[in-house]
């Protein structure tokens, strides 16, 4: 009896981590690196203090992510999934014209850093400040990310042009590029300062520049 559960035992510690009732650990630990990469930056947020967030033995942490680097392109592909569907339920919002949904936007985004004290920023953004310290997967990674931010921009920039909110000859694919280019600084800012005056003239001088 006693060399079976011995045996037991050892399957667990070998095998897949006992199952916790109502709970899921990967994605706790995407959540918990989400919050901790986004505040503190990727090579700051060691794996062991995201574990001990997430209330997770260490030894669990190599059955749900065969790496950091794999764990860091996980994050980062579930930040990109939340704040693309943010972005769709803001920029296809039919009921307001198209640069009204732009504004709506970042009015979203100043509410949300304010709510976390200005802690938390663009996880993407803060991602790309320190890229030449990541492994070399991320920068091929974040690329893609604000290419396909900026397509959904574009997007609805055309929609601005069919509208007669922007001018004809308007180059909307550059003008969601400068937007995004802006937009990351202004999040930086706002972080710094710890307001969300960077967001809004940012926005104040991207809509005034707009081709009408």
């Amino acid at each position: 009896m006693n060399n079976k559960r011995t045996n037991q035992q050892a399957t667990v510690r070998r095998g897949r981590p006992p199952k916790q009732p109502h709970r899921d650990t990967r994605t706790e630990l995407i959540r918990q690196g989400l919050i901790m990469v986004t505040e503190l930056g990727f090579v700051a947020s060691g794996v062991e203090k995201i574990l001990k967030q997430a209330k997770v033995p260490k030894g669990s942490f190599y059955y749900y992510f065969d790496s950091k680097e794999a764990f860091g392109l996980a994050v980062i592909d579930n930040y990109h999934s939340y704040f693309s569907n943010k972005l769709s339920k803001h920029l296809l919002q039919q009921e307001a014209l198209p640069l009204q949904r732009i504004e709506n936007f970042v009015l979203d985004a100043q509410q949300g850093m304010a709510k976390y004290q200005f802690r938390r920023g663009c996880l993407i953004g803060t991602l790309g400040q320190e890229v030449d310290a990541l492994p070399l997967s991320y920068r091929a990674r974040l690329i893609d990310v604000f290419i396909a931010w900026q397509q959904q921009l574009t997007e609805c920039l055309e929609e601005a042009k069919s509208a007669g909110q922007l001018a004809k000859t308007a180059d909307c694919a550059a003008l969601a590029e400068l937007f995004w280019i802006g937009w990351e600084g202004a999040v930086s800012r706002a972080k710094l300062v710890q307001s969300e005056q960077p967001l809004q003239r940012f926005l104040n001088h991207f809509i005034a520049g707009l081709p009408r």
